[in-house]
């Protein structure tokens, strides 16, 4: 039961992994903690329930990592996905710091499972949890259970009143009821606003009808929406999202990661106009995975399709949702909704402009195209051996980049540049800092692991003084 007298050292609001590292070290280094989470217990975790890997540097081959990756290389890779659109001071910092991770996440009941091989390229850079992402978050659960962290569930915080730069106390609905909670210091964790449908419509339109959220439903923005109307100072910009290639036949909310499509570098993608309309193998799938919901949502109808022959179906993972097949490509355009004649006519241009090469889907070998506009310039492979395999996809939003500023203490920044005097935040709400645009593969939980146990750490640093 909620004691409405009591006085916290640290309360944090968010209930992923984000939120759980910085409750577990606040908790640990001797404050009193309070965790808020917005979802019902089944349901806890926000979008972490639905990862499987975190990115880390590393010198050398570790028990789950292969080879090296090095500060440098992994700078370059999000460099490439960025733009430059990021904060290189933070950067550096949370890559520095992601090769220290694993001992705090072992001793709070995290185990990693064997360095994946495999068409996804990631044994050397990416460690995945064993059980998955659920696994995780109910490890960090019982960890914090055990530490004494009090966790409330199916409660949410409505508003954080500040006043001279400092939260004073939370507003929240305690199980459906009205209570308020005060606490020393606050770590903000609680996601972006990609389940807010009326938020996302201000910046995307009705294209926003078509948008499936592969994450929770319970990240709907109002903890955000609440500090940036109170002066707090916003970074990244609105419309930028973790967006990937989902199949279209998702749930509106919460298909996770089984929804997610890897089919393209090894395809053709088309609109409904039967167009291709962007490079399919530009890049490996983990540093292009997540451009390519954007991609479509530009798409009339926001849709496309995914569409390959039988040298392809065993170099991606499969959907949950069975395959569209079909002996001819004719009859598989019927099937998806497409014009047949424009269909044939695409994948007749597309095949006359591979250039034979030495295909090797480890790495960015020298099949491509040439004279074809848009070009495919790696994995490219003409389509011709029955039966023709298509999927239709739809953009998966995972989590909005608008968030709030912090500094290298996970300190919230406010207009003036001044930092809050007890808010700090981690995770998803503050990723924009780092993830201006684009995606590397693991990141987001990289980012979320790191100020977590920084926000958490200078939390309750600052309730001790």
């Amino acid at each position: 039961m909620l004691d409405p007298e009591k006085t916290w050292d640290v309360l944090v609001v968010g209930g992923g992994n984000a939120a759980l590292c910085a409750a577990i070290t606040a908790r640990q280094a001797g404050a009193s903690v309070l965790l808020i989470e917005h979802a019902p217990r089944a349901m806890r975790g926000g979008n972490s329930r639905h990862t499987r890997n975190l990115r880390a540097m590393h010198e050398r081959p570790t028990s789950v990592l292969t080879d090296s990756y090095l500060e440098d290389e992994y700078w370059d890779d999000l460099l490439r996905v960025t733009g430059g659109n990021t904060d290189e001071h933070l950067a550096r910092m949370t890559i520095r710091a992601s090769a220290g991770v694993f001992g705090f996440m072992q001793e709070s009941g995290v185990r990693f499972q064997p360095s994946l091989s495999g068409t996804l390229s990631l044994s050397r850079t990416n460690a995945f949890f064993l059980g998955g992402g659920k696994a995780l978050v109910n490890a960090y659960y019982l960890t914090a259970e055990a530490l004494g962290v009090e966790i409330v569930y199916d409660s949410e915080v409505l508003s954080l009143a500040m006043d001279d730069g400092a939260v004073r106390e939370a507003t929240i609905t305690y199980r459906g009821f009205p209570a308020t909670v005060r606490a020393r210091s606050v770590v903000v964790a609680s996601g972006g606003f990609q389940a807010n449908l009326d938020w996302m419509r201000q910046h995307w339109g009705d294209a926003v009808d078509n948008f499936v959220i592969r994450g929770t439903p319970y990240n709907r923005g109002r903890v955000l929406r609440n500090l940036l109307d109170q002066g707090v100072a916003p970074v990244g910009d609105p419309t930028q999202c973790h967006a990937v290639a989902l199949d279209a036949r998702a749930p509106k909310f919460d298909g996770g990661i089984t929804t997610r499509l890897d089919s393209v570098p090894f395809s053709i993608v088309l609109n409904r106009n039967g167009e291709r309309f962007y490079d399919e193998g530009e890049d490996f799938w983990p540093k292009r995975y997540a451009i390519w919901g954007r991609l479509i949502a530009q798409q009339p109808g926001q849709i496309a399709y995914s569409i390959c022959d039988q040298k392809a179906v065993m170099l991606f993972m499969p959907s949950v949702y069975p395959a569209v097949r079909a002996d001819t490509l004719g009859e598989l355009a019927e099937r998806l909704g497409l014009d047949p004649a424009k269909v044939q006519a695409t994948v007749a241009q597309y095949n006359a402009a591979v250039r034979e090469g030495r295909f090797d889907n480890t790495k960015l070998d020298d099949c491509a195209t040439e004279g074809l506009t848009p070009p495919k310039t790696h994995w490219a492979r003409t389509i011709d051996t029955p039966p023709f395999v298509g999927y239709p996809l739809r953009p998966g939003i995972t989590f909005t980049y608008l968030g709030v500023r912090v500094n290298e203490r996970a300190q919230v920044l406010m207009d003036d540049g001044k930092p809050a005097a007890n808010l700090f935040a981690s995770g998803e709400i503050m990723a924009g800092n780092i993830l201006g645009k684009g995606y590397l593969a693991g990141f987001g939980m990289t980012i979320g692991t790191v100020f977590g146990r920084i926000a958490g750490q200078e939390a309750a640093r600052h309730a001790r003084n």
